[in-house]
């Protein structure tokens, strides 16, 4: 059995690859693979990409497999607290014992790897082969894999799966995928490989185009939200909402899901198509209505809109684009009551800032802009020049580090807010990495 220095020395030997260095080269992951005997051909997968909601759907598409008795593998990223949170088995992390002993195994053939190549493994690229050759030994019965950035050149798209999942589409990391649609889609078609089924999430019609063209190009079957599935019906419950959702089978009623927003019920509709297609559904058989309403029921999600603190309520949300930052406040309209709510946001210095907090504005009485823990982060005082210009300078406090804006937070959501504070509230959102660092100090 090994000790927590034994983790913690595998973590920071991970880390000193690069957290965010990006090689895009499928070369590399390709040879170590086949150094381990290739695992990752030892389970069939569903792959998914996107811009918004990958994660969200996956947690999803893992607990319905579960629900319908089988063994998952879960590879997601990033984490908010440990590594581990990335692979995960049968719905939780892996054990640190585990985690090590997969590492031993593959860091001497990653070492073989980088002396002939001219870029050594990234981190990712790393991750990516710990879940794989982890997913073999368990053994699992699936994998569901989530891209890191992009798919046609990021290191899981090895996987080659018979079910790939692409959730909306938005502008975002442009620096790597283009600056269109058009181009991003193209980028993330390229999980689709011959004979594939797709779940297609609704789309603008210009990343709708590359989907189906690579469809066509390779021989793939497309189911599309709005036309063979999709949500029918939801209403707002106690914590979360019940839908009714069109899936490629039938109709689904009175599903339950502890999750807040309309782009969650459309998580979930992509989600059930996509186990759907993995278990054989389809126009003549729809899947057990009581195994489906089980495993959306478990369903979790952290860092989106969850809930971690009562009195006032404090939610956690990573949305970092404007796409997703729209959503968020739309549930944050439809789904809770706040007579007052106080923001506190931190963001990454290469992501829209200004479209993130010009979509806050409208929702949030007060904003505490802050830093975290990324090398990447936007500097506070530039961060706060641009919230002073959207919320005008009354409605801005700073704060560089994040206990004292989530203090800071607090103390101006009861201030002035006579009796009960159970209409109050702080969210804490703008990056993956703002959320992973309240969630520290707050779960």
């Amino acid at each position: 059995m090994t000790d927590r220095n034994d983790f913690a020395a595998v973590a920071a030997e991970l880390a000193g690859r690069g957290f965010t260095r990006m090689v895009f080269d499928l070369d590399r992951i390709e040879s170590l693979l086949d150094l381990l005997g290739s695992p990752q051909r030892a389970y069939p997968a569903i792959h998914l990409t996107g811009t918004n909601g990958k994660t969200s759907t996956a947690r999803m598409i893992d607990s319905l497999l579960r629900a319908f008795g089988l063994h998952t593998g879960r590879y997601t990223s990033p984490h908010l607290e440990t590594v581990r949170e990335r692979i995960s088995l049968d719905g939780e992390p892996v054990s640190e014992d585990r985690f090590v002993s997969m590492y031993r195994e593959v860091a001497p053939l990653a070492e073989l790897v980088d002396q002939h190549s001219t870029e050594p493994l990234t981190y990712f690229d790393m991750t990516t082969a710990l879940a794989f050759a982890t997913f073999a030994d368990a053994p699992v019965d699936i994998a569901v894999v989530e891209v890191g950035l992009g798919g046609a050149e990021d290191a899981t798209n090895v996987i080659q799966a018979g079910v790939a999942v692409i959730t909306p589409i938005g502008l975002d990391h442009t620096e790597w995928l283009g600056d269109t649609l058009h181009d991003i889609a193209l980028a993330k078609a390229g999980i689709i490989h011959k004979g594939a089924t797709v779940i297609s999430a609704a789309q603008d019609d210009e990343a709708a185009g590359p989907i189906l063209e690579r469809c066509a190009e390779v021989g793939a079957t497309i189911a599309r939200e709005g036309s063979e599935f999709g949500v029918l019906g939801r209403a707002i419950a106690v914590g979360g909402q019940v839908l009714t959702i069109q899936g490629l089978g039938g109709v689904y009623e009175d599903v339950f899901i502890p999750l807040h927003g309309a782009h969650q019920a459309q998580n979930a509709a992509v989600a059930l198509a996509a186990v759907e297609a993995f278990l054989g559904a389809g126009t003549k058989r729809q899947l057990d209505i009581e195994v489906v309403r089980e495993g959306f029921g478990t369903a979790t999600s952290p860092g989106r809109l969850e809930k971690v603190r009562s009195a006032p309520t404090i939610l956690l949300d990573g949305a970092h684009n404007p796409q997703g930052m729209a959503a968020t406040v739309t549930a944050l309209q439809e789904e809770f009551a706040f007579s007052k709510l106080v923001g506190v946001v931190g963001v990454l210095a290469d992501k829209d800032a200004a479209g993130l907090l010009e979509l806050l504005e409208p929702v949030l009485d007060m904003l505490v802009v802050t830093g975290n823990s990324s090398p990447r982060a936007m500097p506070v005082d530039e961060l706060a020049e641009l919230a002073r210009e959207i919320f005008g300078p009354n409605r801005v406090e700073i704060a560089e580090e994040m206990p004292d804006a989530i203090e800071l937070a607090v103390a101006e959501a009861e201030s002035d807010v006579p009796g009960e504070l159970s209409g109050v509230g702080v969210v804490i959102t703008g990056s993956v990495v703002t959320v992973a660092d309240a969630r520290r100090l707050l779960t």
